[in-house]
């Protein structure tokens, strides 16, 4: 018997038994589903991270007075990001944790002079106001900047409509914004261009929309298009403010970022006059340092998965291992004739190998489809493209034919060992 005849009986065999072989691949299937199904998951937030929080673009950085941390279900205090020093000497921390003034902003501004980088001076004003236009209004989730003239590019939104903040603005403090794409949506339907010149309501104060920013793509993760943007000084009438002024610095290019970022440390070691001897209280950040943050949390999600995935595949290993054995005692005298008629004991093992691993490998092409189709539910949610996990596709395929071979090894050794005289008188 060839190998091409023992595949083809083996074929046959898996598709007259519908109902067992039916059962045998839903319980490999889920297994897999669940598998792909979260890695895909996993795969399509990854992607909206990298596309949501590298808001700044790849040739920008911050400068905060302490590190920020993500904490899931809270809990847990502040947690500072300071550089060592190790030279024996005492060190002195009487100014660590301490907000960056506007003093303190406003001088690594004026004496920052790498390569022509600008450079944003901005303040945070919470992130859940209301915006009225007339009988209009939106989501209380639209965040409220204090910027300058430098905010809109180092952060990189672009204007659709409108101008930036001038010198005027800046100095006077005056009532003028600038709004994202979803603010001028929720507020003037489909015709945002018309909200230019409008006066609309800002926690109950009037201001006059004298810009429409280009849209980023907000997403579950961020809304980078709820956004309000008005000058530093008028920002200061807010009690919700952050404590610490922001700095964002933008070079011109990519490669220029690690001499940037070192001439940043300098200057704003003298901004904040700190001596050789005392600690950095501040922390420079790169714009992808949130995406990394979340998508090293997301990794040990995918290690759970992964777990999940295999404690599953173990259980359908052990099924699919007694349903073979069961196949071996329906098919005694069938085994009798073929090694009646000359079939080896070769000849039937493989037999039953190639019908355990058709099983599992059937289990794993069903497992994948929907395991693929249910993970990118998420990519709906979070705006992005199909994701189709490519690398652990081909793992669950290898996975799961190991685990036919596994499984369908002691059958196929306990169908091969019968004795064909004894098999033949089986009922």
């Amino acid at each position: 018997m060839t190998i091409q005849d023992s595949f083809t009986l083996a074929w046959r065999t898996v598709k007259s038994n519908k109902l067992r072989t039916g059962i045998t691949v839903a319980i490999i299937a889920f297994g897999i589903m669940a598998l792909i199904g979260i890695i895909t998951a996993i795969s399509a937030m990854n992607q909206s991270l990298k596309e949501n929080f590298s808001f700044m673009g790849a040739n920008a950085f911050s400068v905060r007075y302490k590190e920020m941390n993500a904490r899931f279900g809270g809990g847990g205090g502040n947690q500072e990001s300071f550089s060592k020093i190790k030279k024996g000497k005492k060190e002195k921390k009487s100014n660590l944790d301490k907000p960056i003034k506007i003093e303190e902003a406003a001088y690594f501004k004026d004496h920052y002079g790498f390569n022509r980088a600008q450079v944003s001076v901005y303040r945070r004003a919470g992130g859940n106001n209301e915006l009225n236009y007339k009988d209009k209004k939106t989501n209380p989730q639209v965040t409220l900047w204090g910027g300058d003239e430098n905010y809109l590019a180092v952060n990189g939104y672009q204007l659709t409509t409108g101008r930036n903040l001038n010198n005027v603005d800046l100095e006077s403090g005056r009532s003028v914004c600038i709004i994202g794409s979803n603010v001028a949506s929720k507020l003037f339907g489909n015709k945002p261009e018309r909200s230019i010149d409008k006066v609309i309501l800002i926690q109950s104060k009037p201001y006059r929309v004298i810009g429409l920013l280009k849209s980023k793509g907000s997403s579950a993760m961020m809304r980078q298009d709820d956004i309000v943007i008005t000058s530093l000084k008028n920002i200061r009438q807010y009690s919700n403010l952050s404590p610490s002024y922001n700095i964002g610095v933008m070079v011109n290019n990519v490669t220029e970022l690690d001499p940037a970022i070192g001439e940043s440390f300098e200057q704003m070691r003298k901004a904040r006059r700190l001596i050789p001897s005392e600690l950095d209280n501040f922390v420079i950040d790169k714009s992808d340092k949130f995406a990394e943050m979340f998508i090293g949390f997301l990794a040990g999600i995918s290690g759970a998965a992964g777990a999940i995935g295999m404690i599953t595949l173990i259980g359908a290993a052990i099924g699919l291992m007694n349903i073979m054995l069961v196949a071996v005692s329906e098919r005694t005298r069938e085994v009798g004739l073929i090694k009646a008629i000359g079939g080896k004991r070769k000849d039937i093992r493989r037999q039953f190998l190639f019908e355990s691993i058709l099983i599992s490998i059937l289990g794993a092409v069903f497992g994948i489809i929907l395991g693929v189709l249910v993970g990118n539910v998420f990519s709906l949610v979070l705006h992005t493209g199909f994701v189709i996990p490519w690398m652990w596709v081909i793992i669950g395929i290898v996975i799961c034919s190991f685990v036919g071979l596994v499984a369908g090894i002691y059958p196929a050794m306990k169908a091969a060992a019968l004795n064909p005289i004894d098999a033949l008188r089986y009922e």
